[in-house]
């Protein structure tokens, strides 16, 4: 009688690689379908079980938390040699990116925030801003009005644009379009090359 081979359970050796699995999937289904979108989706999106899933992130809000925490270690990343060429510019349009591809999970971590005050979301933009901001205004830039404080208004202003535009397609074009409303420096095309 032949055999069959099953797959093995590699239990805690794939707990790494079933966590991130889980992120990119929770970042594709809740970008295209809002945070409603069953958690029982997302497992089967990473490839995982529910159980491995509940282990990683006990609810909602733990995913949403957690993707906040992955962005802001890519903006860290970014930030890290504000003196790179394009530093300001890359770290800010990834900003936005984010703000786009994430945006479910604000509207989350805002609610959360009003029903469960004891939930601590540290906004660390304006830290991570601070140096490459810097550093593009002393190159001529960004015009050396442009605070820290203003950008992270601009950052709200934008996130207002995104969750109110009624065509999620248009939602990037109409961010830019706002940004270029508020200082043209802050803007740019998709064709554009990496400059500040």
């Amino acid at each position: 009688m032949p055999t069959t081979q099953r797959a093995t359970n590699r239990g805690p050796a794939a707990a790494g690689a079933n966590r991130r699995a889980l992120l990119d999937a929770a970042r594709r289904l809740f970008a295209e379908h809002g945070y409603e979108v069953p958690l029982s989706a997302v497992a089967r999106e990473a490839g995982v079980g529910q159980g491995s899933l509940y282990r990683h992130f006990p609810g909602r809000l733990d995913l949403a938390l957690a993707i906040f925490e992955d962005n802001y270690a890519e903006l860290e990343r970014l930030a890290a040699d504000p003196h790179a060429p394009g530093a300001f510019s890359q770290l800010w349009r990834r900003i936005i990116d984010q703000t786009l591809e994430s945006r479910a999970f604000v509207e989350m971590v805002v609610e959360a925030r009003r029903q469960l005050p004891d939930v601590k979301v540290v906004n660390r933009l304006p830290e991570i801003l601070e140096d490459p901001l810097r550093v593009a205004q002393a190159a001529g830039l960004i015009p050396r009005e442009l605070s820290v404080h203003d950008l992270i208004l601009a950052h709200r202003m934008i996130y207002g644009v995104i969750v109110t535009e009624t065509d999620p397609a248009l939602a990037r074009s109409s961010a830019l379009r706002a940004l270029a409303m508020v200082n043209p420096a802050l803007s740019w095309s998709d064709d554009e090359r990496d400059t500040a």
